[in-house]
């Protein structure tokens, strides 16, 4: 199926999304919920305190601006305070909070983007024609997301994100790093869980070249051409 998504796969702009979740509220408890809805403002404030540090490393990871991270938190808090209403309980707060963040910082990026959309094809690694890989990795067949959990390879991975073509930095941001699910990534990238998969999985593959590049020691800032011709 084609992707018929925007690159980068921005939301259209609309209120907060409902989080789909079988969890439970409260997490924080039904008191302070109970406030929010009054518009209490020792309420808002004790969401901006806990919540806020969050929610604007979010931000600042999807829009790579900290600038940009501090609108779309303020942004954010606008929304929460606007549609409180619309929090059912069926999630977290604070997962209600990431989404909110997210789908604003993915606006914002829409509203910016004016350059074509990268191919990722000269990052994904070369396989030969019996299907081997035409590079052995220093990483093993470990999954990318197993290697996020190592702490001393996170740091590591988080730097090569920065290299992926947009809209599949964007979708390995949210699936693997904020750790959203595939339905609700697809939901606020405006697309289906297909497509996502799609991108994830070549994001993955990406991502996991650029790590072998830097633990052999090769430049951080990746030549994409060069990349292409050793392939």
């Amino acid at each position: 199926m084609a992707d018929q998504s925007p690159a980068g796969g921005a939301p259209n702009p609309g209120p907060p999304p409902r989080v789909a979740s079988d969890s439970r509220f409260p997490a924080d408890g039904s008191d302070l919920l109970a406030r929010l809805v009054a518009r209490e403002p020792k309420a808002f404030e004790e969401v901006v305190r806990k919540h806020g540090p969050r929610m604007r490393a979010t931000a600042r990871r999807l829009l790579r601006s900290e600038s940009d991270a501090d609108d779309c938190l303020q942004n954010a808090f606008l929304q929460v305070f606007r549609h409180i209403d619309r929090f059912e309980g069926r999630a977290s707060l604070a997962s209600w909070l990431r989404s909110i963040t997210a789908n604003e910082a993915l606006m914002m990026l829409r509203a910016r983007r004016a350059h074509p959309e990268e191919d990722i094809e000269p990052l994904l690694p070369a396989f030969l024609p019996d299907g081997h890989r035409a590079h052995e990795s220093p990483l093993g067949s470990e999954p990318l997301d197993a290697l996020v959990e190592r702490e001393q390879i996170a740091a590591l991975v988080r730097r090569n994100i920065e290299h992926l073509p947009e809209n599949h930095r964007t979708v390995v941001l949210l699936r693997d790093i904020e750790g959203f699910s595939t339905e609700e990534v697809a939901k606020l990238l405006d697309t289906n869980e297909n497509v996502i998969k799609a991108r994830l999985h070549r994001a993955r593959a990406a991502l996991k070249r650029l790590l072998e590049v830097s633990l052999r020691g090769e430049p951080r800032e990746v030549d994409y051409d060069a990349l292409s011709r050793r392939s």
